[in-house]
């Protein structure tokens, strides 16, 4: 925020006089936040609730991002969003609903993801960043541009039953890589595709991002800087931890190496280090003992395919065994023909209806289980396994457009 304050008008007024009414913010107050600015990252469960009550309580601009279109198993969380909006670009509907709400504020979207080529650039010209994102490749872009342009980011992430929020702001605090240095290896820890989540958390999760954001925004209060808030729904319990600013940081330590954000490839919607032993305990059924099977030297790699590059193995003939690790409720929306259903935890058990020999390819919901399950079987000695990239939703996708997603 720079110069003096917007004035505002007798609607903007009535509209915040609960605000107005708040010593803490009173009408100097309402006009800083008409004068300030934020970069929503993700229109989806967590976008959701901050978008609406950064707009609600007067932020005079909103910069949302997202390159999502607006899916029927998103409306269980993802409130910006109704069944009329169905297909449509995520940022598409989130304007309207917020201009619904409030038609006093500036709502600026852009239908593409965060990047390492775009992230400093937005990140400088809004005043904070909340991050609502659900992969790491964004959070660690996020964090980078963030420190970079010595700008504060709102951290916040979702799984299951838990929900983490923090502020991070380099060079005045820690950022998220002093908490998380590096992501974890692709695939080690379930999506939330995966492992599900309750459809109230991004609610309590993205509330409070909105919370810290308006008090960053007021220069009131004390804000998570320094401290991570965990959330866990089914306890109903908070827990607090601090965080320090790690002196090795990459990016805001005593020798920073990051000079720029860089992109990475990473699983969707993968819950942090931090949350290992929720984690441990949420992921898949039999994951961690697939991962512990002895090796059979006579195995080999694991053959990665894409849907196209399945669909045109199929076509050709002599089928592989098309094996299904997902659950039975999964199985009943969607299947690709002739697959064998063998949900993941009950493989172990149920190795002697395969054939090791046989070529197995093997699929789930996005990839993440089916990685489990193929690495499994190699190590049970099945000489040719191979996994479906990106699941049967990316071949609902790529292949069969007529395929339901969920």
């Amino acid at each position: 925020m720079s110069g003096s304050p917007p004035p505002l008008s007798a609607s903007e007024l009535a509209r915040y006089a609960r605000h107005l009414s708040l010593p803490e913010v009173g009408e100097a107050g309402q006009r800083r936040l008409k004068g300030a600015s934020a970069l929503v990252v993700g229109a989806g469960g967590l976008g959701s609730p901050a978008a609406l009550y950064l707009a609600a309580a007067g932020v005079g601009r909103l910069v949302l991002v997202d390159g999502d279109r607006v899916e029927l198993s998103n409306l269980q969380r993802q409130i910006l969003h109704g069944t009329g909006d169905l297909g449509q670009p995520k940022v598409d509907s989130a304007r309207a609903r917020l201009a619904d709400l409030n038609p006093e504020i500036r709502v600026e979207v852009r239908a593409e993801r965060l990047t390492a080529a775009n992230a400093r650039a937005w990140a400088r010209e809004v005043d904070l960043v909340l991050d609502g994102s659900d992969s790491f490749a964004t959070r660690y872009v996020a964090n980078d541009a963030c420190g970079l342009e010595d700008r504060p980011l709102v951290y916040g992430s979702i799984f299951r039953f838990e929900g983490q929020v923090a502020v991070f702001h380099a060079g005045r605090g820690p950022c998220y890589r002093c908490l998380f240095p590096e992501p974890p290896p692709a695939g080690e820890v379930p999506t939330c595709a995966e492992g599900g989540v309750l459809g109230v958390l991004p609610g309590i999760v993205g509330t409070l991002q909105a919370t810290e954001a308006l008090k960053l925004l007021l220069g009131i209060g004390e804000t998570l800087l320094g401290r991570l808030l965990l959330v866990d729904a089914l306890e109903l319990r908070f827990r607090e931890f601090r965080v320090v600013r790690d002196p090795d940081c990459a990016l805001c330590g005593e020798a920073p190496t990051i000079r720029e954000p860089v992109d990475m490839d990473d699983p969707a919607c993968a819950v942090p280090a931090a949350m290992a032993p929720a984690a441990a305990a949420t992921a898949p059924a039999g994951a961690a003992p697939l991962a512990a099977a002895p090796v059979a030297a006579e195995s080999a790699p694991v053959q990665h395919l894409t849907p196209r590059e399945l669909a045109a193995r199929l076509a050709a003939g002599e089928p592989p065994l098309l094996l299904d690790v997902r659950n039975d409720f999964e199985w009943r929306l969607c299947r690709l023909e002739g697959a064998l259903l063998l949900p993941l935890d009950a493989l172990p058990g149920r190795l002697a209806e395969l054939d090791p020999a046989r070529e197995t390819i093997i699929y789930c919901h996005t990839g993440v289980r089916s990685a489990y399950a193929a690495e499994f079987l190699r190590r049970q000695g099945f000489r040719r396994v191979g996994n479906l990239l990106g699941g049967i939703h990316r071949w609902a996708l790529e292949v069969d457009r007529d395929m339901p997603t969920y």
